[in-house]
């Protein structure tokens, strides 16, 4: 059976293959390792194979997986309610889910509390399907919210692909979240070397193809047994 290990070392090739197929190189594309179905030994793997990015959706398990590897870099992935701002916040190096006002002002008094910045990304979400997210109509309007935060650094953009998506959709969603990231950029919300963090295990290299430089990958490196 293949070793957390060996199953990175695959992820990140096919992360290069993905990359070069693009013309760039495969280290323009990085990797969040989604440590949702780890063992704390499975972290302690995939940090002693040179693995330093790793990510949860869960204030609490973030929390936990941290006092692990205590000097990786850690995402925070999903919605964050209001009761757990200030223990997400201090848990981790960047939020991927940002995608309203309120939660943004909540982690800007905290920020301004604890005098510490925070890189976030806003999360887009192409279809009004009732899931996190902004619409592409909604993003100028909250980043100009966004600009009035001092605490809060608006790092890029992060999407979700919608559960079942056929390859069809999946480039055409992706695509379309790269242009709304690259009209951040022209009107300068956005630095150039910003971070669009598209694609999980099944769907990772289509995000790569339509312009991704993060992607999320948890089953894929850490499969669940039994």
């Amino acid at each position: 059976m293949p070793t957390v290990s060996d199953n990175l070392n695959i992820v990140k090739q096919r992360i290069a293959s993905a990359a070069q197929r693009s013309s760039r190189p495969a280290e323009a594309v990085s990797l969040v390792a989604v440590a949702k179905t780890a063992t704390a030994n499975d972290l302690r793997e995939a940090y002693s194979a040179g693995h330093r990015l790793f990510g949860h959706n869960r204030v609490q398990a973030l929390e936990e997986h941290r006092l692990v590897l205590p000097d990786a870099e850690w995402h925070l992935l999903g919605p964050l309610q209001g009761k757990k701002v200030l223990r997400g916040v201090a848990a981790c190096n960047l939020y991927q889910a940002l995608a309203d006002i309120k939660t943004a002002q909540r982690i800007e008094r905290v920020l301004a509390e604890n005098g510490r910045n925070l890189s976030v990304l806003l999360q887009v979400n192409i279809h009004s399907d009732g899931r996190n997210g902004l619409s592409l109509e909604q993003v100028d309007a909250f980043c100009d919210e966004i600009a009035e935060l001092e605490h809060i650094q608006l790092a890029g953009v992060m999407n979700l692909a919608v559960a079942d998506a056929n390859d069809t959709q999946l480039h055409s969603d992706f695509a379309a979240v790269r242009e709304c990231f690259e009209s951040l950029q022209k009107q300068r919300f956005i630095k150039d070397d910003a971070i669009l963090s598209m694609g999980m295990s099944g769907d990772f290299e289509i995000a790569i193809s339509e312009g991704a430089n993060l992607v999320r990958v948890g089953r894929a490196i850490f499969p669940v047994i039994g």
